[in-house]
């Protein structure tokens, strides 16, 4: 068990993944957590990352700092996704190597799986076929990280672990339409539309109105996403901090170790369609929903395989209408 008194640093502390850790820690009970914003620490910056470690000297670090974005966001900022990830990992990785931490938990995607991955995906289809395009720049850079994290434990005998987060969404959120991800920018979008509405007092879907209000969704609508509360992501982000260890992830006598990252998800799945609309009724939203049949659709199905994380005893505890209303209030 980790002492409540050991100093945690949590790398994104600011961010949807972060900000829901640090809640989670201090519930728990932890009182020496330890963290800076971009400004105070450029964590692309190598020489920045190794004085900030030198001088705190964290026994555990909790690597949630990422640059993320949806669809739109990974295909046209390609270069700045994976040189900005890349940078920002091996940097913190390192250190940690070099300042002796005890535990790091690094934090990627289910985005790293191959476009084709069976489904509902397991840890073992990494690398088994090639990635969706549109993301690709990523979800490499978030291999390169599991990779990082299993290589320096093989060669220096780190305890750095991985976990591959589902589609996250909660309290913190980036709300920003051309940088977010797909449920935030429902949220604001319907919000969006029903002020207009209020404001100026239209009356849609009657026989005399000259006005309608819309709100775009890429795509068609059929693909379908699993969604998790960033709450209780959070809650096993620190459960698989206290109880799990590298030795832990294969077997004493295993000839070759792949695979030691664990999936963090739901098993249960939406389509894009069913999202829009359970965010117009809990918005309160009148208008139409169109769909981009000229937008891509990336991805048609990509379901979690949590069954890793179930068996070790942690289960989802908030169910999707309950989270969408949720995180639309503190909107």
């Amino acid at each position: 068990k980790i002492d409540k008194s050991s100093k945690i640093y949590v790398a994104g502390h600011r961010g949807l993944v972060g900000s829901a850790i640090v809640k989670n820690l201090e519930a728990k009970g932890y009182t020496n957590l330890v963290y800076r914003t971009h400004k105070e620490l450029d964590l692309t910056d190598q020489i920045a990352v190794a004085e900030f470690f030198e001088t705190e000297k964290p026994e555990y670090v909790i690597l949630a700092a990422a640059k993320v974005g949806g669809i739109v966001a990974n295909n046209t900022y390609r270069a700045d996704f994976i040189y900005e990830n890349m940078q920002i990992q091996n940097n913190v990785i390192h250190q940690s190597y070099v300042n002796g931490v005890k535990k790091l938990l690094f934090l990627g995607s289910t985005c790293i799986y191959p476009k084709n991955a069976p489904q509902p995906m397991p840890e073992d289809c990494l690398l088994t076929s090639p990635l969706e395009y549109t993301n690709e720049p990523y979800a490499i850079a978030k291999i390169a990280g599991i990779k990082m994290c299993e290589s320096y434990n093989l060669q220096y005998g780190t305890n750095f672990i991985s976990v591959m987060p589902t589609n996250l969404y909660g309290p913190n959120d980036n709300f920003d339409l051309e940088k977010s991800h797909v449920l935030p920018a429902l949220i604001r979008k319907a919000h969006l539309g029903k002020s207009i509405l209020q404001k100026y007092g239209i009356q849609l879907n009657t026989e005399n109105s000259k006005f309608n209000t819309t709100i775009e969704i890429w795509g068609t609508g059929k693909p379908r996403r699993e969604f998790l509360y960033s709450e209780d992501m959070a809650d096993a982000c620190v459960f698989l901090l206290e109880n799990r260890d590298f030795k832990d992830t294969y077997p004493a006598d295993s000839k070759e170790i792949r695979n030691t990252h664990i999936n963090i998800g739901t098993g249960i799945d939406i389509s894009i369609k069913e999202l829009a609309e359970l965010v117009k009724s809990t918005v309160g939203f009148k208008g139409e929903l169109v769909f981009n049949t000229e937008k891509p659709d990336g991805t048609m199905v990509k379901l979690t395989d949590p069954s890793k994380l179930h068996g070790l005893g942690w289960k989802h505890k908030v169910e999707l209408k309950n989270g969408v209303e949720t995180v639309y209030n503190w909107y």
